[in-house]
């Protein structure tokens, strides 16, 4: 009986430890994508010669985010008279507990990881995919014929471009021969993977801009064409779960990219000094900046183009980066 009412006290100990550092999780990933949609608007106002926000909050807007959040809480929750409500209402939680979910497995430094399991990697990728579900249940449910083609969309760009960035890590995994991201980390004491896998890299950016719906690849909420794509009959604090599940991913995919291709917390030879949690964070960040770079750069591409391109391009280079890797490997393993 004292035995069983230890156990039942350190379970209830160990949950409360890991249900609070959740919430710390998640109260850093909201501040990341408040403070994330400004720097991006500052950044695309100075690369189009504009201002950008500078009204509320002082003259580099700090609190413009925070005003249009609370702006958005205070907004009428509507929901269309024909629309599935059940699955209306839920579709916007589908979309989102996936992206908090994958968080649990990136390793930011050698000691801050909520969960060291052996195969992250393919935990993140599993997970990550669920989120197509609550894009699709959400276009169904509103009986809109725009959601529903931006919903489409959404799957078939999903699909498509999740293969090419599966792909395209398994050069990684063949170089490091483990699912582990610790141990991915670890093994580019010697190099960073972004040398020695260079076209997987480009690869995964290309598939991961494309999985975040972001320019150039927004087609599922091209605004010119869908109004504004699967999520086009949500107002108020459920559309904004949309828009924050597309930017925590936005920080999760930063994060992964990293992991596995930026040596994640590791430092530069002459410059350990230094603590890995800066490292992680100027790498993560110098990602952010290039995903933002993006949006402002290239136009949005056609429907056709965009499947093309996956099919007929990423996928079959991807596939040859694997068969050089492993012809790599081999040539290693002989000499």
């Amino acid at each position: 009986m004292v035995e069983e009412l230890l156990y039942s006290e350190a379970g209830l100990l160990n949950f409360g430890i890991f249900f609070l550092l959740a919430t710390v999780l998640l109260l850093v990933v909201l501040g990341f994508v408040t403070y994330a949609i400004l720097a991006e608007r500052k950044i695309m106002g100075f690369m189009q010669l504009r201002h950008g926000p500078n009204q509320v909050g002082g003259r580099w807007g700090l609190l413009q985010t925070v005003a249009d959040v609370l702006k958005l809480l205070l907004k009428e929750d509507t929901i269309p008279k024909l629309a599935d409500r059940p699955l209306f209402i839920l579709a916007p939680v589908i979309a989102f507990a996936p992206a908090f979910m994958v968080l649990a497995t990136i390793p930011f430094t050698d000691k801050l990881q909520f969960a060291d399991i052996g195969v992250g990697l393919l935990y993140y990728i599993a997970i990550s995919g669920l989120t197509t579900v609550g894009i699709v249940t959400g276009s169904w449910a509103s009986n809109n014929k725009y959601a529903l083609l931006g919903g489409m969309r959404a799957a078939a760009q999903m699909i498509s471009y999740e293969i090419p960035l599966v792909m395209s890590v398994l050069g990684i995994v063949l170089l490091t021969g483990s699912l582990n991201l610790n141990e991915i980390v670890e093994a580019q004491k010697n190099g960073w993977f972004i040398i020695w896998q260079p076209i997987a890299f480009i690869i995964f950016l290309i598939a991961s801009t494309a999985e975040l719906n972001r320019v150039p690849f927004d087609l599922p909420e091209a605004e010119s064409e869908l109004v504004a794509g699967f999520h086009v009959e949500y107002s108020g604090f459920r559309w904004a779960f949309f828009m924050l599940a597309e930017y925590v991913y936005f920080f999760a995919m930063a994060s992964l990219t990293t992991v596995l291709f930026l040596g994640g917390w590791l430092p530069l030879p002459f410059l350990d000094f230094i603590p890995g949690a800066v490292w992680f964070a100027l790498k993560f960040t110098a990602v952010i900046f290039v995903l933002v770079w993006f949006r402002v750069t290239f136009p949005r591409i056609r429907a056709d183009q965009l499947m093309e391109f996956g099919w007929k391009v990423l996928l079959p280079i991807a596939l040859a980066n694997i068969f050089l890797t492993a012809l790599l490997k081999e040539w290693l393993s002989i000499f």
